[in-house]
């Protein structure tokens, strides 16, 4: 399966490093926000990856593309033209694409931008700020057994984001941070069928609004409750939090083997 990052906004609350760098490239740890979130997916055999990108996506391209590099320490021959590792990095046999789906495109707008690359396929989607441990092959099984258009990551935030009501394993309502009492939220972490695109016209189109909502009135939005952990990396004191989680050695989003 495919995983789907939207990466493209412009992360004007956590304008301390979005100024210069987007916000999945954004460092937790001394490593990109984006690669904490592919490398969940690859643990669970996910590692065929579009980046959807927009702001700066060109320093998302320049990371992507010097990544065999990044982890270990390198020798540079200018007279052979040459770049080599001193130390192992990691391995990733990962597919990776990256789209520039536009500077002022809406979510929905940049996953329509996709819709050739992934074809007739169910995938996986996500946004390039969020950092949780949910167990993505249990999130498939109930959007298989479901038989969902759409299937949402609820989670319960301490912070009020948007709100979800849920009937059984179904969404009734999808609203997106509305004035309410705060309850199950939308934690990201989507499985999507292609007939989504149906209900996405145009780049002006936000995916959290208008397609949810009529998906959700159509009972073919499911949901998989996440009790565990989940945390937004929206503003300074986000990051700080889980760079403090990071350095203590207590980062739950990343998977045990």
């Amino acid at each position: 399966m495919i995983a789907v990052i939207l990466a493209g906004g412009f992360g004007t609350r956590l304008s301390e490093y979005t100024d210069e760098v987007p916000k999945p490239m954004v460092e937790v740890g001394g490593k990109p926000a984006i690669l904490h979130i592919m490398d969940h997916y690859a643990s669970y055999g996910v590692k065929n990856f579009v980046i959807a990108g927009g702001y700066k996506c060109e320093i998302i391209k320049q990371f992507f593309v010097g990544l065999g590099h990044y982890e270990t320490d390198i020798v540079i021959d200018s007279e052979r033209s040459s770049v080599s590792s001193l130390n192992n990095s990691p391995k990733r046999d990962w597919k990776i694409t990256i789209v520039d789906t536009g500077y002022q495109t809406m979510t929905g707008g940049r996953l329509l931008r996709l819709r050739s690359l992934i074809g007739d396929q169910r995938f996986f989607i996500t946004y390039g700020d969020g950092f949780c441990n949910v167990n993505l092959s249990k999130l498939l099984e109930l959007h298989t057994a479901e038989n969902a258009t759409a299937t949402v990551t609820a989670v319960r935030p301490t912070a009020r984001f948007g709100e979800l009501q849920l009937s059984e394993n179904k969404v009734s309502s999808f609203e997106e941070k509305p004035q309410m009492n705060q309850g199950w939220i939308n934690g990201g972490f989507f499985v999507m069928e292609s007939e989504i695109f149906d209900f996405i016209q145009s780049d002006e189109t936000v995916l959290e609004k208008e397609p949810l909502s009529r998906i959700a009135k159509k009972g073919k939005l499911a949901a998989y409750r996440h009790t565990g952990f989940w945390q937004c990396m929206d503003t300074k004191r986000d990051r700080d939090y889980l760079e403090s989680l990071w350095r203590d050695g207590q980062a739950p989003w990343v998977k045990e083997h």
